[in-house]
């Protein structure tokens, strides 16, 4: 391979599953880059979690990368000949947040250390740069031990907890001047969670929730909920906690539900229903800002124990 050009194409992105040999979706590479896209991601989850818990499938990946009035998402395979490195992509908010993006970049086992994931961090920053976007954010995920056992941390803007100095994906990342701006913690739940324990959690909640009604549905918000829906994830949008990060949030009301134990009630409500509709279910994983301990002390409650820690990277341009 000595002597051979790095080659990054945007990955055409399929009609269907079953569309692997169709060449006529548009990009330069064919369909088949989504393809082999998904498997590497694949890969890569497998490398280092031992599952695909974390993974979408592969008709989820299909309908992400499809975007939306809302998000634009670009796609680009970095190939060596016919041996696929690795990928980059660019996500493109189009309503809000329009002066960000957010970048990913994954290189293939075999190729890493060769100085192709930093071309691959240069070329979707190119494509962000591109479109007038003057604030880049990532990601990476690394599992609860390493970083709880770790010798030396990174340690997050906020002030809550911190990622391995020697990780990899956390040298590569400071390395290529991002700043960690926040740490999440994902937590994991065995199911199934015990009848009686829900049944206590739930009471203890609506001893507090006085006033409260529970609403619950399947699959689509009804027609009658969509407008509160909507004010309800305007107003988390911009409470969960986002540390120094350049996001933006629609406009809500100061007023808080909080004190009522309404997030007890809502998780114990979620875990009895996910339950019964997929009974073959054996865990449940949920993310949360370190420094959110509400939420925290929830979920400890249920018996979630710490399963990763979620790096949320920040590089502003000029």
């Amino acid at each position: 391979m000595t002597g051979q050009q790095l080659m990054i194409t945007a990955g055409a992105i399929p009609s269907a599953l079953d569309a692997g040999t169709d060449h006529s979706a548009g990009g330069t590479g064919g369909v088949m880059d989504f393809f082999e896209c998904h498997a590497l991601r694949e890969k890569h989850e497998l490398e280092k979690w031992g599952d695909l818990d974390r993974c979408p499938t592969a008709m989820e990946s299909l309908e992400y990368w499809r975007g939306n009035e809302y998000e634009e998402r670009r796609l680009f395979v970095a190939r060596l000949g016919q041996e696929t490195v690795g990928t980059c992509s660019v996500t493109l908010p189009l309503r809000e947040n329009t002066s960000t993006a957010g970048i990913m970049v994954d290189v293939a086992a075999a190729f890493r250390r060769r100085g192709w994931g930093r071309r691959l961090l240069e070329h979707a920053e190119a494509v962000a740069a591109d479109s007038v976007r003057t604030s880049l954010d990532a990601y990476c995920e690394l599992p609860a031990g390493p970083v709880e056992n770790a010798a030396r941390l990174i340690p997050a803007k906020s002030g809550a907890v911190g990622l391995p100095a020697d990780d990899p994906a956390v040298a590569f990342a400071a390395g290529a001047g991002y700043e960690l701006e926040q740490v999440e913690r994902s937590s994991r739940l065995t199911l199934p969670v015990p009848a009686n324990q829900l049944d206590t959690l739930e009471m203890e909640a609506c001893s507090r929730a006085t006033g409260y009604v529970l609403v619950g549905w399947s699959d689509t918000c009804p027609d009658e909920l969509l407008v509160e829906c909507a004010v309800l994830k305007n107003r988390m949008s911009k409470d969960v906690p986002i540390a120094g990060l350049d996001w933006e949030a629609g406009d809500w009301d100061p007023a808080r539900h909080r004190g009522k134990r309404l997030g007890l009630l809502i998780k114990a409500a979620n875990l009895r229903t996910a339950q019964l509709r997929w009974p073959t279910a054996r865990s449940v994983l949920t993310w949360n800002a370190a420094e959110n301990r509400h939420m925290l002390a929830i979920n400890n409650l249920f018996g979630f124990k710490p399963a990763g820690y979620e790096g949320e990277w920040q590089k502003r341009l000029g």
